[in-house]
């Protein structure tokens, strides 16, 4: 199991902020991945920098430690074998991500990564008949794909109502690793990039349900029509 390590180098003590009792089985090493991939990209520089600053960024920039690189290569290899990552290690490194201060981004932008991610494991043939046939041959295609993203890669269930679906989450791994739910933009990125990549649409994602507010499940209700 992975050892959480703060940003500081010591090991990570989550006791900033009340817990829910989030359990569930193994994810997918593909989630964990996209988390520290997101990380690394928001720490590291926009332009280049010089030779003498590298260690002092790396000691104080997450992203670009050498802690963040080993489990990256680490979840690589699992995603390999492949092997599933425990829902707990999955749920520590979640709620250390959710005390940064721009934790939002990174779970939105894991979101994204995880979605295409997924999706790069689907026949390439089959997101291209989802997007390229008449909505009545391709949407169905499109919703078997949603549905089994969702259940393989985020834990879900997805539903079709009507013009709408909806993405039901038991247990989010990170309903609570941030103040207001910005931890649960990880699921609300990962749908919208996999309903724009397998049906062209890019409506608003709205997150009707939420652990965090006392539901019994996370949910996220979007019309999936094209814009």
């Amino acid at each position: 199991m992975i050892q959480v390590i703060e940003e500081t180098g010591r090991s990570a003590t989550l006791t900033n902020q009340a817990h829910l009792p989030l359990a569930g089985q193994p994810l997918d090493a593909r989630l964990p991945l996209s988390l520290l991939e997101a990380v690394r990209l928001i720490d590291t520089p926009d332009s280049e920098i010089d030779a003498e600053l590298v260690h002092e960024l790396r000691n104080k920039r997450f992203g670009l430690s050498e802690t963040v690189n080993a489990q990256i290569r680490r979840y690589n290899e699992m995603v390999r074998k492949p092997q599933r990552v425990a829902y707990d290690e999955v749920l520590a490194l979640s709620r250390l991500i959710g005390r940064r201060p721009d934790a939002d981004l990174v779970f939105r932008e894991a979101g994204r990564r995880l979605a295409r991610a997924a999706l790069e494991t689907f026949s390439g043939a089959g997101r291209k008949a989802a997007l390229s046939l008449p909505a009545l041959i391709g949407r169905p295609i499109a919703l078997r794909q949603l549905r089994r993203l969702s259940r393989a890669f985020l834990d879900g269930r997805l539903q079709r109502q009507g013009s709408a679906i909806v993405l039901e989450v038991v247990s989010p791994v990170s309903a609570d690793a941030a103040p207001r739910s910005a931890g649960c933009g990880l699921y609300e990125a990962a749908l919208r990039e996999s309903l724009q990549m397998l049906a062209g649409a890019d409506g608003l994602v709205e997150h009707v349900a939420c652990r965090s507010r006392g539901d019994v499940s996370c949910q996220w209700r979007t019309d999936w029509r094209k814009r």
